[in-house]
């Protein structure tokens, strides 16, 4: 986008054929890259100390570029989102990355964290599973936070709530292979995948029993909402964030793009 905005300030200053033109080029030039944001060739004329003709001339070619290549808006809409949800993901990147006690897995220091938000009830979750392990495999210096998004069923909640007393047991990765192999969050597959984790079932029909609001839940609703979270899975890697099971490629391409940001 910024490459077609720059032929709009070379037009202009071959047009004019002056150095206050081609500053104003350039100017123009910002103007169209900036247009999604909502007014911004109004906003530069009203700045710029030129003629009110100046202005006008302006507007009138950034206008005309606009409308014979209308392609730049669509390409301009999508880079606008990504920087938005670049914005949201640093303003909450601490409290995505940090962990719930054990609910994690791969680099002990990684360079690079990919974050889950996954409820035990979603088909599409556990599709997930095989490219989030060959991720791990393929990436010793990945990490994978799991966070709980219980939104499907009642039960979810309870499925999750033995999800993070596994978490604080060191228990996590035992207990998320069982429960997904169980194929469904009925309380009694819960407390069995509990069983196969070596978390004491007593303990797990409590924590389904447990009618207290829990926070780390509630925390992962609060930064899933603030997401823009359409369901689940959920998948955060640097700066991006993936609604639904986009796959194995998709996500390893996030990660090296993250892995190369620093």
């Amino acid at each position: 986008m910024w490459r077609a905005a720059s032929r709009v300030g070379s037009a202009l200053a071959a047009r004019t054929g002056d150095r206050r033109a081609r500053r104003r080029g350039l100017l123009a030039a910002a103007a169209v890259a900036m247009f999604v944001s909502g007014g911004a060739v109004t906003a530069y004329a009203m700045q710029s100390d030129g003629a009110p003709s100046d202005r006008a001339a302006i507007e009138a070619i950034v206008r005309s570029y606009i409308l014979e290549h209308p392609e730049i808006i669509p390409e301009a809409i999508e880079r606008l989102k990504a920087k938005q949800v670049a914005g949201k993901v640093a303003a909450h990147r601490s409290e995505l990355e940090t962990p719930y006690k054990g609910a994690w897995e791969g680099a002990e220091a990684p360079r690079v964290t990919l974050v889950a938000f996954m409820d035990y009830a979603c088909g599409y979750c556990r599709a997930s599973l095989p490219d989030l392990a060959r991720l791990l495999k393929e990436n010793p210096d990945l990490r994978i936070v799991y966070r709980e998004l219980p939104v499907i069923t009642q039960d979810s909640v309870g499925a999750a709530k033995v999800s993070l007393l596994a978490a604080e047991e060191g228990r996590f990765p035992a207990f998320h292979q069982a429960m997904y192999a169980a194929g469904n969050v009925q309380p009694d597959s819960v407390v069995k995948a509990a069983g196969k984790a070596g978390i004491d079932a007593a303990k797990a029909r409590a924590a389904i029993r447990d009618d207290g609001g829990d926070e780390a839940i509630m925390q992962n609703i609060r930064l899933a909402q603030a997401l823009g979270a359409e369901g689940t899975p959920l998948f955060v890697v640097g700066d991006q964030v993936f609604n639904g099971s986009v796959g194995y490629e998709t996500l390893k391409e996030a990660i090296e793009k993250s892995r190369k940001s620093g």
